[in-house]
């Protein structure tokens, strides 16, 4: 399995000084070196493997023999660009838009996700002739200049920079710590109505909206899934302003929720996107991506007199390799996989809520999950460093897990497809063990509320380079086990 040049520390040491200090690592403590992979599992160079709960890239699991062979043959015979004749341009084309709704159409084939959405950025204020953008809080959309302006989630981080004049962020959909929360008559229509308020006040500024672009399922927001009936109505009031709507399903498409082959069909068979863009699954790891439009869209786009190429966006190794990652999830039934196992996962975590006061909230679609971390659940204090030391101590018993959210505080579940029930077993065991130490730590119980708020005011957050958080413990609160112990320690290092 191992294909390790260097030892790792020299392998840390080159990383320092040839690739841009911006560029973060998972651990940077401790970090993984990580030399092969084979369906949900990662491998160290010493051969340990990590259950991975994290990598949405590898959609229908690492290094899938079906893929890798697509890949490997067209390669043998041809790789070149789209303005040759080749079948897998078209066959592929085909294929994919059989998953969507017929308005659905046209295809553009490009690399990356971020290049999707500025792709569809493009296409919209083509179409439209507007310029304004609507999008969501802590929404994260790529990492080109036009996307970090409309990505709330990265450039809210620069302190320095104002707000693009032209984009208008609307609240996010977050029906547990939002606005418009769970106990709202219709939470849908509310944070809706917000989408008309800003395309108003916008209008009365001398702004025209090109586009309102979301994640189907906010994803780097920490797992929203936002109330169904939202899309609809947003997407009606931003269509009566002239623009379009764009559902962002990079993160989340190609059947991972499970019920679904996409996320915005969750909202219901009455809402069809004018745009839709995506990536990382796409390609089980090959870099491609695609935007998916309309024909009145695609026609306006040409208008403009301008061609558009893209040098290896719909190669023929990208169209074969994202046919058979298509194939896969059809022949292993992963999209039904990911409705089971998330079914199961979700309700194993359901019933760790009823056990620890620290998960305020268990949400998500498929094998899309969120779990909320909170100190409080009646004031939502996010528990960020218990967040943070969860994923430190499930790391160290070879689980790689992840939290995000505006907080950083909700553990991300997004898998491989082919993540078992054990799986989601074993890891939902750890969970529970970890979270039953930490709050024994905090003397937080079911039947001690009032210990949440005390020890919250008394605990201190220690954040690490990489924006982790270590638990550490306040001058007179009770000692940590060994094993936390030595977790703080390391985090000071």
């Amino acid at each position: 399995m191992s294909a390790e040049r260097f030892e790792k520390k020299e392998t840390i040491d080159l990383r320092k000084k040839y690739i841009g200090p911006s560029c973060k690592i998972f651990f940077s403590h401790d970090p993984i070196k990580i030399v092969g992979a084979k369906g949900q599992y990662m491998y160290d160079e010493k051969g340990q493997h990590y259950l991975d709960c994290i990598n949405n890239v590898a959609h229908v699991g690492h290094c899938h023999p079906d893929v890798v062979k697509a890949g490997a043959q067209q390669m043998e015979l041809l790789n070149t660009n789209s303005r040759f004749l080749h079948d897998n341009l078209v066959l592929y084309a085909q294929r994919l838009q059989a998953t969507l709704p017929d308005k659905l159409a046209v295809c553009y084939f490009v690399n990356s996700g971020s290049e999707a959405n500025d792709l569809a950025l493009r296409l919209a204020r083509q179409y439209t002739g507007h310029k304004d953008i609507i999008t969501l809080e802590n929404a994260y959309h790529g990492h080109v200049s036009s996307l970090i302006d409309i990505s709330p989630y990265k450039f809210h981080q620069l302190s320095d920079t104002e707000q693009n004049q032209f984009v208008h962020v609307a609240s996010s959909p977050d029906v547990y710590r939002g606005k418009h929360r769970a106990d709202h008559p219709d939470p849908a229509s509310a944070y809706a109505d917000e989408v008309k308020d800003i395309i108003n006040k916008a209008h009365k500024k001398g702004g025209k909206i090109a586009a309102f672009i979301a994640e189907s399922l906010q994803s780097c927001g920490g797992q929203v899934i936002p109330p169904v009936g939202y899309f609809q109505q947003v997407a009606q009031h931003v269509r009566e302003a002239g623009g379009v709507f764009i559902a962002d399903e990079v993160q989340v498409g190609f059947g991972r929720v499970g019920s679904h082959f996409w996320a915005f069909q969750l909202q219901g068979e009455d809402f069809v996107p004018d745009i839709v863009t995506m990536g990382k699954p796409i390609g089980n790891g090959h870099p491609m991506s695609c935007v998916v439009t309309t024909k009145e869209v695609a026609e306006a786009f040409m208008s403009s007199g301008m061609e558009y190429f893209n040098t290896f966006g719909g190669n023929p190794v990208s169209c074969a390799i994202g046919l058979a990652v298509l194939d896969v999830i059809e022949k292993e039934d992963l999209q039904g996989n990911a409705l089971r196992v998330g079914q199961y996962l979700t309700s194993l975590l359901e019933k760790q809520k009823e056990k620890h006061l620290l998960i305020g909230d268990i949400r998500g679609r498929g094998l899309f999950v969120g779990v909320e971390l909170v100190r409080d659940r009646l004031k939502l204090t996010p528990a960020t460093a218990e967040a943070q030391e969860v994923i430190y101590r499930l790391k160290e018993q070879h689980i790689l897990l992840s939290a995000d959210g505006p907080h950083r505080n909700v553990l991300k579940f997004k898998p491989p497809m082919c993540f078992t029930t054990e799986d989601a077993e074993l890891v939902v065991e750890k969970i529970d063990v970890i979270l039953t130490e930490l709050e024994e730590a905090l003397d937080l119980k079911l039947n001690n509320t009032l210990a949440v708020e005390n020890e919250s005011n008394k605990r201190k957050l220690l954040t690490d380079e990489n924006g982790h958080s270590g638990v550490l413990h306040s001058k007179g609160s009770r000692q940590g086990s060994p094993q936390q112990t030595k977790q703080s320690k390391r985090l000071r290092t």
